[in-house]
């Protein structure tokens, strides 16, 4: 009897210190937030030598930095976790920017933002890079339509890095005409002229009308990401606009001065065939 009632006083034991555990003392052992958005430290200048250049700096070693930044609309144009950095603006336009100080108790917003005016166009420090001449011609603009040789597919998230959720599968068209019906679905264009400006004009899916929306982009070659603002939404063909809840954030898998495969999420699909990427193909029009 005494036998049973030990193990019946162990079993109790152990079950109360596996079911009574909570992480209280983590909680309570988190510092304190003492700095204060009134206190929050940092710089925006503009370079003395070229004006399209700002300087950012964050003022205090003991926190981590958030910066963003937007145009005088609120478009976010880009962000920045480094401690020091330095960001291009090639066009006219006032810009502000925002910073946040993560602490080890939690973040901190500046209480005020601050605001730099450039006033001349300077395309040098963007056109660097090949693939804002492929996209956009520069200042002359480039007008993209789909490309009916092949014009839409699917594939994965990740694709196309290897590793992940990384399939793909762009049918032709001759063999898989079901995918949309071959017609004039409108363009696609992109210029420097002034202003990251994007216009985009769609044909309805069941006739040939057609609506117009002009807006600005951001590009961020780095990470493949291409952003429609001022409710500009991605050229499509085809019964597929229901599938996709957000048709501005868009994912770069391919550009070349020939070729652009870009890519919305399908995040709503009604067929049930899950979460994918939908990724249409166009050619610069003749």
């Amino acid at each position: 009897m005494k036998r049973i009632l030990y193990i019946l006083i162990a079993t109790v034991t152990i079950g109360s210190l596996l079911f009574s555990c909570e992480p209280v003392e983590d909680r309570e052992n988190l510092d304190a937030i003492t700095l204060t958005p009134e206190n929050v430290k940092f710089s925006v200048t503009q370079s003395p030598s070229n004006e399209n250049e700002i300087l950012i700096n964050s003022e205090d070693p003991t926190v981590i930095p958030y910066w963003k930044y937007v145009d005088a609309t609120g478009n976010e144009l880009g962000h920045s976790n480094k401690a020091s950095d330095k960001i291009i603006f090639p066009f006219p336009g006032t810009y502000t920017f925002y910073f946040t100080a993560y602490t080890r108790g939690g973040s901190v917003e500046a209480s005020t933002s601050k605001k730099v005016t450039v006033t001349t166009t300077d395309l040098s420090t963007i056109t660097t890079d090949p693939k804002w001449g492929m996209l956009t011609n520069g200042s002359d603009g480039k007008t993209w339509v789909l490309d009916m040789v092949d014009p839409v597919g699917w594939s994965g998230l990740d694709y196309p890095t290897k590793g992940g959720d990384s399939w793909n599968w762009f049918p032709d068209y001759a063999s898989n005409s079901w995918v949309m019906p071959n017609k004039n679905w409108g363009e696609l264009h992109f210029n420097l002229d002034g202003g990251y400006n994007v216009k985009v004009t769609q044909t309805a899916q069941a006739t040939t009308a057609q609506t117009t929306k002009a807006g600005t982009f951001s590009f961020d070659i780095a990470k493949n990401r291409l952003n429609l603002n001022n409710g500009v939404e991605l050229l499509y063909g085809g019964d597929y606009y229901g599938d996709v809840s957000n048709w501005s954030d868009v994912k770069v898998i391919e550009l070349t001065a020939t070729s652009l495969r870009l890519g919305v999420k399908r995040d709503q699909d009604r067929d049930g065939e899950g979460i994918a990427l939908i990724v249409f193909h166009y050619k610069p029009k003749p």
